[in-house]
């Protein structure tokens, strides 16, 4: 008996909690966000495919891993009915899984970098939007999508082809999500990070990159998670359709 009432109890609390997922959240800008969203009381869910990171991680945010590749549809139907089975209800969805191949000229990109770019930077964010949405629109949560300073200018990525092409689709998509589900009481806005200090730049100098931005720093992943959590907030409960450049004014 007093099992079953410290359940129910700590069922009640799960309901005034928020529950987030966090897409990626093994490393840079995912897990910075995992952070700074379970500092601010949210529940996180972290999603991504390095169990032993994930696990580290959500033990010490008091959060939950699962693995799941989030370009595989069965993967993602199965880490969104394991989050209500566990949390009962998704009130934020940060969709920040991404990959940026290394580039180079397009006739001699393999289909398969191609394809791997658009299966995780856009298909990724499709799959995992489809699935919880159900749930988002339940709480008249929130969606956050993350695209790149590459879809929005062209020159920002160099020759990444794919990469740029996936990062301007997630932009799009973020703007039919944001004007259709409104009338749900859905909000969705995107973030176009610009050099973020993150393992997608290998072993590369941020101080040469520093060179190339007007404020004379490239980003930190809590640079990114800290707009995210304004985001996420009430304080920002009536914008929707935003895109915001998070990038020290490179895209000026």
């Amino acid at each position: 008996m007093e099992r079953r009432c410290k359940n129910v109890k700590e069922r009640k609390k799960m309901l005034k909690t928020k529950i987030a997922i966090v897409t990626g959240a093994t490393s840079g800008i995912g897990e910075a966000t995992a952070k700074e969203l379970a500092q601010n009381g949210t529940k996180v869910v972290l999603v991504g495919r390095n169990f032993e990171k994930g696990e580290k991680i959500a033990k010490e945010i008091d959060g939950f891993f699962i693995k799941c590749d989030v370009s595989n549809e069965n993967d993602v139907k199965n880490m969104i009915n394991e989050t209500i089975g566990k949390l009962g209800k998704i009130d934020i969805l940060f969709n920040n899984a991404g990959v940026m191949l290394p580039s180079m000229e397009i006739e001699r990109m393999p289909v398969e970098d191609w394809e791997k770019s658009i299966n995780i930077n856009l298909t990724g964010c499709f799959l995992v939007s489809k699935y919880a949405k159900p749930y988002i629109v339940k709480e008249k949560g929130t969606i956050i999508n993350n695209a790149s300073i590459a879809g929005l200018q062209h020159y920002a990525a160099g020759r990444s082809y794919a990469y740029s092409a996936s990062k301007a689709a997630v932009i799009q998509f973020s703007h039919q999500m944001a004007k259709n589900y409104g009338e749900e009481g859905v909000r969705v806005n995107c973030i176009c990070p610009g050099i973020i200090e993150t393992p997608i730049l290998g072993d590369r100098d941020p101080k040469i990159y520093a060179q190339r931005v007007p404020l004379g720093r490239v980003g930190t992943p809590e640079d990114v998670a800290k707009v995210v959590k304004f985001l996420v907030s009430d304080d920002a409960k009536y914008l929707t359709g935003c895109v915001i450049p998070i990038d020290g004014g490179v895209s000026l």
